[in-house]
C-alpha cells in the first residue's frame, strides 16, 4: 500500500525529469490532462444516457426526462470539444515545432486557446447541466430559442460557452499557418508562399503530373501538411458555428430585453443546410484529414521511415478532400422531404459515397506503409493505431450504407446512425488513434517516462476495442428493429439492446479508469502539478538539449 502512495504522489518521476520541462511540453501536456478529464465527462454521461435507456421506468424518476435530454445535448459536444479538439490542438502544437523544428509562432496566444476551451467547455457543459437547456447539440431551428421549453439565460450562457470554444479554434488555425509560414529570429527568410502551398498539398498534386526525375522536393512533413489541411475545416466550421451562435444569441438576448422576436422570420431547412455544412466540416473534413495525418505521422514514428508509401497520392488527397469535405453535407438532410432532391443525390449520396475512396486510400497507405517495415515490435500505439484504422473501416462503411437514398429512409434518425457510424468512428476509429499518439508521445513530453504499466495498456485496449464495438453494434441492432434516436421508451420493447449496449458500455468505462489510472501513476500528483507551473526553460525550446 505504501509503495502504490508513493507511485500515485511521485510517479515515475526521477531526476526532476519534469521539473525540466520547456514550456511547449509543458502546455501539451495541459491540454492532454484537460482532454482526459473531459473524456472522462463524455464517458459517464454516455453511461448515463445507455443505463436510462435500458431501464427508463426506474430511472427516469432520478434524472428526468429534461435532465435526461440536457446530458444527450452536452455529451458529444464536450467530447467533440472538450476530449477530442483538447487533445488534438495540444499534440498539433507540438508536432508543428517538432517536425518543423522551429519554435511555435504565438506561444502566448496558444496559451490563451488552451484557457479558453478549456473554460468554454466548462461554461456550457454546466450552463446546460443547471438550466436543462437541451436543445441537442443540432441546435435545429427553432428549438434553440423555443422559451416554452428553456430559458433564455441558460441558453445565452450555454452559447457563449461555445463561443469561447470557436475563439479558440481560430487562434489554433491562426497558429498553425503562421508557424509553417513565418521565419524565426534569426534564421534565414523562408519562402512562406511555398510553404503554404506544400502544407495544403500543391506539391504533392503537381507530382503526380511529372516524371520522377522531375518531381518537387515537399517543403513540409506529410503530417504538417494534414494539420494546415484540416485546420481549413476547423476556420471555417468555427466562422459557421460562431455565425448560428450569433443568430440564437439574438433570439435568447432579445426575449430577455423584452423583445418579441418571431421564429418565423428563420427558413428552417435553409438554417439546417448552413448549419450542417459548418458541422460537418467537423465530421467528414476536419477528423478525416487530421485522422489520415495522424495515421501518416504514426506510421512514421513507428516504423522509423521518413516517407510513407504512395506519399504524392497521400498528399494529393489532401487537397481534393477539399471538394469532398466542403460539399457533402446534404447527407444528413437525405430524409427531408424539402431538401433539393440533386443535393440529396449529388451531395448526398454520390460525394458520400467518394469518401470510401479518399478515407479508404489513407487506411491502405498506412497499412501498407506499416507492412513494408515489418517486423514491427507488438507495442500499445501499435495497438491502438490498428484499432483506429479497423474503427474507421467499419464506421466508414456503415456512413457509406446510410447515405443511400433508400436505405436512408429506414435508418435515419435511428440508433443506427449513431451506433455502427458515429460511436464506432468516434470511440474507435478517431479515440484510439489519439490514444496511439499519447502513448507514443509521452516518453517525448515527459523527458523518458515510461508507461507504469503495459498490462495496464492491453487491458485498456482490449476493454476500449470491444467495448466500443459491442456498443455501436447493440445500438445498430436496435436501429434495424426501429427505435429511434433522441427518444425514451417506456414500453420495453428494445430493452433487450440497450441492456446490452450498456454492458458494453460499462466496459468503454473501465477502458477510460484504467487509462486514467495508468497516466497518473505514470506522471504522479505531484507530476501533474509540476505541469502546471511555469517552466524555467525559455519559451523557443522544443525540447531540453
Amino acid at each position: 500500500m505504501k509503495k502504490f502512495i508513493d507511485t500515485l504522489i511521485n510517479g515515475n518521476e526521477v531526476n526532476g525529469r519534469l521539473a525540466g520541462l520547456t514550456p511547449l511540453q509543458k502546455l501539451t501536456l495541459r491540454f492532454t490532462v484537460v482532454s482526459l478529464v473531459y473524456y472522462g465527462f463524455a464517458v459517464i454521461e454516455g453511461m448515463i444516457m445507455r443505463l436510462i435507456l435500458a431501464s427508463p421506468n426506474s430511472l427516469t424518476e432520478l434524472i428526468p426526462e429534461h435532465q435526461y435530454f440536457a446530458i444527450l445535448t452536452a455529451h458529444p459536444l464536450v467530447g467533440i470539444f472538450g476530449a477530442t479538439y483538447t487533445l488534438v490542438f495540444g499534440a498539433f502544437y507540438f508536432a508543428l515545432s517538432f517536425l518543423l523544428k522551429k519554435p511555435l509562432w504565438g506561444f502566448k496566444a496558444a496559451n490563451w486557446s488552451f484557457w479558453l476551451i478549456t473554460i468554454g467547455v466548462f461554461v456550457f457543459w454546466f450552463a446546460g447541466f443547471l438550466s436543462h437547456y437541451g436543445p441537442l447539440y443540432t441546435l435545429y431551428w427553432p428549438l434553440p430559442a423555443d422559451f416554452n421549453q428553456f430559458g433564455p439565460w441558460g441558453g445565452t450562457f450555454f452559447i457563449l460557452g461555445i463561443a469561447l470554444v470557436m475563439v479558440a479554434s481560430i487562434i489554433f488555425v491562426v497558429i498553425v499557418f503562421k508557424t509553417i509560414t513565418y521565419t524565426p529570429k534569426g534564421w534565414e527568410k523562408q519562402p512562406g508562399g511555398s510553404l503554404l502551398a506544400s502544407a495544403l498539398g500543391v506539391s504533392g498534386l503537381a507530382n503526380l503530373f511529372r516524371k520522377k526525375e522531375n518531381r518537387k522536393h515537399h517543403q513540409v512533413p506529410l503530417p504538417v501538411a494534414a494539420i494546415a489541411r484540416g485546420s481549413v475545416d476547423v476556420f471555417l466550421n468555427a466562422g459557421i458555428i460562431t455565425f448560428t451562435g450569433v443568430l440564437i444569441l439574438v433570439y435568447l438576448v432579445g426575449h430577455i430585453l423584452g423583445f418579441n422576436l418571431q421564429n418565423s422570420w428563420i427558413d428552417a431547412l435553409l438554417y439546417k443546410n448552413m448549419f450542417w455544412w459548418g458541422l460537418d466540416l467537423i465530421a467528414d473534413g476536419l477528423v478525416l484529414i487530421f485522422v489520415a495525418g495522424t495515421w501518416y505521422l504514426l506510421a512514421m514514428l513507428i516504423t522509423g521511415v521518413k516517407n510513407v508509401y504512395m506519399e504524392n497520392v497521400a498528399r494529393a488527397l489532401l487537397l481534393l478532400e477539399l471538394v469532398v469535405s466542403w460539399t457533402v453535407w446534404s447527407h444528413h438532410l437525405l430524409s427531408d422531404q424539402a431538401q433539393p432532391l440533386m443535393l440529396k443525390l449529388v451531395s448526398g449520396q454520390f460525394v458520400t459515397a467518394f469518401e470510401l475512396i479518399t478515407q479508404g486510400l489513407a487506411l491502405f497507405i498506412s497499412l501498407v506503409t506499416l507492412w513494408g517495415a515489418r517486423p514491427l515490435k507488438w507495442t500499445p500505439e501499435l495497438k491502438f493505431f490498428l484499432g483506429g484504422l479497423l474503427g474507421f473501416a467499419l464506421a466508414v462503411a456503415a456512413g457509406i450504407i446510410q447515405a443511400d437514398m433508400g436505405m436512408n429512409r429506414i435508418l435515419h434518425n435511428t440508433q443506427w446512425i449513431v451506433g455502427p457510424h458515429v460511436h464506432v468512428a468516434v470511440l474507435i476509429g478517431l479515440t484510439m488513434t489519439l490514444y496511439a499518439v499519447v502513448y507514443k508521445l509521452l516518453p517525448v513530453l515527459t523527458n523518458g517516462l515510461n508507461i507504469f504499466s503495459v498490462k495496464l495498456t492491453s487491458w485498456h485496449f482490449w476493454l476500449h476495442l470491444l467495448g466500443g464495438i459491442g456498443m455501436g453494434a447493440f445500438m445498430g441492432m436496435a436501429g434495424l428493429k426501429g427505435m429511434l434516436r433522441r427518444t425514451i421508451y417506456y414500453n420495453g420493447e428494445f430493452d433487450i439492446f440497450m441492456i446490452l449496449a450498456a454492458l458494453a458500455g460499462a466496459a468503454l468505462l473501465l477502458a477510460y479508469l484504467s487509462y486514467f489510472f495508468n497516466l497518473v501513476l505514470t506522471i504522479g500528483v505531484k507530476g501533474i502539478i509540476e505541469i502546471f507551473k511555469p517552466s524555467k526553460l525559455p519559451k523557443e525550446q522544443i525540447l531540453p538539449e
